[in-house]
């Protein structure tokens, strides 16, 4: 299926029952034993669904899905052993897509994080932005240009597709920062105008789609 799925579990056996099952559905399963460890692998690895325990150690299942969803919007199942209704409240308000009561069955566990991908998958077919031979495919994190592929690194991507997302709009740096770095990246400013100058060399011809707002920032703007 081509799909990566990160299980961030601190019961062994519960993690290789749900492992086991992904991988012969050809899943690509990711493996975490606690929450520091789950966000670790987020940030370093391409996931299309989180599997995610509430009740871990070192950081708990609140506070690795309040950390991802400042920075991505990937599908997430979050279990539980405990059944109060305020923690699938709780689920439901920090964005999580479902929530799973422990003890479960580990291939409807399957069957909804496939429901899940497939209606992600359908949503990004839409989101498909064509602009003057300009192709961005959110599914396959692909660019196009007069049906040619182009080769981006993943932050130029996010860039770019933030920008056409928003035609027309102008965003400071701080606001390029914070969507494709996250609120808690350290690094300069310039971070920004580097990645844009590698962008723009990347669109060849299309690059003054990407234009400078001198004393504020940059926007994406085709004049037709």
């Amino acid at each position: 299926m081509g799909y990566s799925i990160l299980i961030i579990e601190d019961e062994k056996n519960i993690r290789k029952i749900i492992s086991d099952y992904f991988r012969a559905e050809n899943y690509e399963v990711i493996e975490a034993c606690d929450g520091k460890e789950g966000v670790e692998k987020f940030e370093k690895e391409e996931v299309d669904l989180i599997i995610l325990d509430i009740m871990m150690p070192k950081l708990d299942g609140w506070t690795v899905c309040r950390r991802i969803r400042k920075k991505s919007q990937v599908p997430i199942i979050m279990l539980t052993a405990r059944t109060e209704e305020d923690d699938e409240l709780m689920g439901f308000e920090l964005k999580a897509d479902d929530y799973v009561k422990k003890p479960f069955s580990p291939a409807v566990l399957v069957a909804r994080a496939k429901l899940l991908l497939n209606r992600k998958r359908d949503i990004l077919k839409e989101d498909i932005i064509k602009k003057q031979g300009l192709k961005v495919d959110p599914s396959s994190r692909k660019v196009y240009i007069d049906q040619e592929t182009i080769e981006l690194t993943p932050k130029e991507f996010d860039i770019l597709h933030y920008l056409m997302e928003h035609e027309g709009m102008v965003f400071s740096r701080d606001q390029i920062l914070n969507h494709v770095w996250g609120y808690d990246f350290l690094g300069d400013r310039r971070t920004v105008d580097n990645h844009i100058k590698k962008l723009r060399k990347a669109l060849k011809d299309k690059s003054y789609f990407i234009r400078t707002v001198f004393g504020v920032g940059y926007k994406f703007e085709v004049k037709e």
